[in-house]
């Protein structure tokens, strides 16, 4: 029995402000970002998708809206799918801005392969895991749509891919409304795939 569950990536966020916004609420998806949410519901509308499950952070709520509606599914939430927690949310903190160099920050980047800046990779994989496998589970047979966030969802692949956790972030496959697509034989992972529908992913895009 072939089932695939689709791992999709929100669009792009309304955050002129450069902000970690990680699990911080009211940050939505920008004008742009709703069109890569729409860009993605065309792009699967010929699939067999009869489960739709969200992180309940507004941007995959948006994300997930247009593809549970061409569908007419429901859009259930799962806080499995979240983002990751990190103790620089709320900051303007990204990679590149030069905030590695400042003293005070060094001692929560002290241990990059757990991180200890935030939640541990092997505590992401393990929910990501479970929330997949259920998902799995109900769409048997047919296909789920995930809506998540790009560290758990780059960390997940790692781990199916037998690859190392720990990464260097500025090398992530995992671009605005991209899908990562996970391919099951009954319970056994025979494929995994990449997809940009609504186009790459800048490297000055907010919210990327």
């Amino acid at each position: 029995m072939r089932t695939v569950v689709h791992l999709l990536r929100h669009g792009e966020v309304d955050n002129p402000d450069g902000i970690l916004y990680g699990r911080l609420p009211d940050f939505h998806l920008s004008g742009a970002g709703r069109e890569m949410a729409g860009k993605v519901a065309a792009y699967l509308a010929g699939a067999d998708v009869v489960h739709v499950v969200s992180s309940p952070l507004d941007r995959a709520q948006e994300t997930a809206a247009p593809l549970a509606e061409a569908f007419a599914l429901p859009v259930h939430s799962d806080g499995r799918l979240i983002e990751a927690a990190n103790a620089f949310e709320g900051s303007r903190f990204a990679v590149g801005d030069g905030a590695l160099r400042r003293p005070a920050n060094w001692w929560r980047l002290r241990n990059p392969f757990r991180p200890s800046w935030g939640e541990p990779y092997v505590g992401i994989a393990r929910r990501m895991l479970g929330a997949i496998a259920d998902a799995r589970d109900t769409a048997a047979g047919h296909e789920a749509v995930l809506v998540s966030h790009q560290l758990p969802i780059w960390t997940i692949r790692r781990l199916v891919e037998h690859r190392r956790l720990w990464h260097d972030p500025r090398h992530r496959q995992c671009g605005l409304a991209s899908l990562t697509s996970l391919t099951y034989e009954d319970h056994r992972l025979v494929a995994v795939g990449y997809i940009e529908p609504a186009g790459p992913t800048g490297p000055t895009v907010p919210g990327a």
